[in-house]
């Protein structure tokens, strides 16, 4: 049983999870099996009988799995390589090279226009060098294009989960088989791999997940001629307003994501290893061949990380007259005159407002589920820790699309309201923060407390003293997390934003929409600002991480 003080704890975040999860997700399933005077199977009908949803489907899958496998290609190498060498830079090597992920995915198109796109900077350099009249490379619109993206966006999922892995695998095993005259590929087949396989598995089935779910890359990137799941889901609601073909959609996305999900916790808790954690090091570099292979592992994350992004930066300068501030100046000013503009600042000023709220939210609320999983381990936490991470295995924008259909009549009828946008940002990194804060909480030693408040401390006192200095460092981390996903959340953002309050990743799909060098460079512009911002949080989030005892 629950006692009165714990049930008090999670009755909060219970209750957002059943008003803003629960019943939109179940509006969503009312809505795709409601009896359109078809039956209630006939949206279902229509998607596997159609040839336009059939390959829809089959696009989602077949992209996820080709942009899946050439990550594990192509990551699997520089995981070895970190792994197995230590030298100079190696720390900061690895905090940036995380940074790719934490962009929104807005963020990531923009870059992957700016270098390769019509407008880019290879087609301009090889245009102007060559004094070609059309861009040379033309892969805007392509699945090649998106399948790249997905490359750059996902590299550091493999490189974190496989090499953090990789490195503290325990060497004894391997140095024996050396001994007995095993070859260094033998001992990697019958031994490393075995023992390496179950991480490699899950950053595998962790891609293929965020890939199935794309939505911003796919919508900016494919155009009108490809689209994912996500993107038909969009499409139907927004566009069509299909909303019972959207439902449709919405279910067969959540049901196909849950079981993704479902496979990854179980995978967590059954393929592990007992890991050294003192062989984390790595070994020196000594010979010419260690020094080759680790200049072009580095270099290879540099064409492909480092390029796009620091084409964002370089195309957000550049005008038609050279070097200018121009569109960061214009960031500022209504250069229509329209009493309908918005200005592009102040989708700055919006991000940051609905971000500071989302914090705070997640945080009171994360804090309190935290509060009540970290203090127990009945039979209530079993489940209860599942279920505050459902939100994970829904995407955003199926919960966005959740949220129109749910929330517009009353007692919830939140359809105008701006609170709307940091309710479904929270919703999204509320399991983040609980992840965060939980290990932490459960580390507090109980002997302190109870001898503390055995001295006559009172309960503050003892929070004070005790409590806040270990949970310190775990709390600023699920903030920063809280904070920067909102800043760069899309998917549920572009159904639940009214048209006066955009957000930047908003404001960056529309000016990549509308034609006009002005327009494109605009994008540039709020699209490094964007990146900046994220990746300085990330950066902060890794120092504090450090120290932290939260790990997601």
């Amino acid at each position: 049983m629950i006692n009165g003080g714990r049930g008090l704890l999670i009755a909060g975040p219970l209750v957002f999870l059943l008003l803003f999860f629960f019943y939109p997700v179940g509006k969503i399933l009312f809505l795709a099996f409601s009896d359109q005077g078809q039956g209630p199977v006939a949206q279902f009908k229509a998607i596997f009988s159609d040839s336009y949803y059939l390959q829809t489907l089959w696009f989602t899958l077949w992209q996820a799995a080709v942009s899946t496998l050439l990550t594990l290609v192509t990551a699997l190498p520089g995981a070895w390589v970190f792994a197995r060498f230590n030298f100079r830079g190696k720390a900061l090597l690895q905090a940036l090279l995380n940074v790719p992920f934490v962009l929104p995915t807005v963020v990531v198109a923009a870059a992957f226009q700016s270098l390769l796109g019509p407008k880019g900077l290879v087609n301009q350099w090889a245009m102007q060098g060559l004094n070609w009249a059309h861009p040379p490379i033309d892969i805007n619109h392509t699945a090649g294009f998106i399948i790249l993206a997905h490359l750059f966006y996902n590299y550091s999922i493999v490189f974190r989960i496989v090499g953090s892995f990789w490195s503290h695998l325990p060497p004894r095993v391997a140095e024996s088989a050396h001994m007995l005259g095993a070859s260094r590929w033998r001992v990697f087949i019958d031994i490393t791999w075995p023992l390496l396989a179950p991480a490699v598995r899950a950053a595998a089935l962790l891609v293929f997940l965020f890939c199935f779910c794309s939505f911003g890359v796919v919508l900016i990137l494919g155009g009108p001629r490809f689209a994912t799941i996500e993107v038909e889901i969009y499409r139907q609601a927004v566009h069509l307003f299909n909303l019972p073909m959207a439902g449709a959609l919405s279910v067969i996305q959540i049901g196909f994501t849950f079981v993704l999900m479902q496979r990854y916790t179980r995978m967590e808790r059954r393929e592990s290893v007992s890991l050294d954690m003192r062989a984390a090091g790595g070994i020196p570099l000594r010979k010419p061949s260690d020094y080759a292979l680790l200049a072009t592992n580095i270099g290879f994350m540099a064409m492909l990380l480092g390029a796009p992004m620091a084409a964002l930066l370089v195309k957000s300068f550049q005008s038609a007259d050279g070097w200018s501030l121009i569109y960061y100046r214009s960031l500022f000013t209504n250069a229509s005159q329209s009493i309908f503009f918005v200005p592009p600042v102040q989708a700055i000023y919006h991000s940051m407002q609905f971000a500071t709220a989302t914090m705070l939210m997640a945080m009171v609320l994360g804090g309190l589920a935290a509060g009540f999983l970290a203090g127990g381990r009945g039979k209530y936490h079993g489940w209860l820790d599942p279920v505050f991470m459902l939100p994970l295995s829904t995407s955003a924008v199926t919960l966005g699309f959740g949220f129109i259909v749910a929330l517009d009549r009353p007692p919830l009828n939140l359809r105008t309201s701006l609170w709307l946008i940091p309710l479904a940002h929270t919703l999204v990194a509320l399991p983040f923060v609980i992840r965060s804060l939980t290990p932490a909480l459960r580390a507090v030693p109980q002997n302190l407390k109870e001898s503390a408040a055995m001295l006559g401390a009172s309960p503050g006192r003892v929070w004070r003293t005790v409590d806040l200095p270990i949970v310190a460092r775990a709390a600023a981390v699920g903030a920063v997390f809280a904070f920067t996903i909102s800043l760069g959340e899309f998917g549920a953002t572009v159904f639940v934003a009214r048209p006066q309050t955009p957000t930047m990743p908003l404001a960056i799909y529309r000016f990549l929409s509308q034609p006009g060098a002005l327009n494109y460079g605009q994008a540039m512009a709020m699209s490094s600002l964007l990146m900046l911002a994220t990746a300085a949080g990330f950066v902060g989030l890794e120092l504090l991480r450090e120290r932290a005892m939260g790990n997601f």
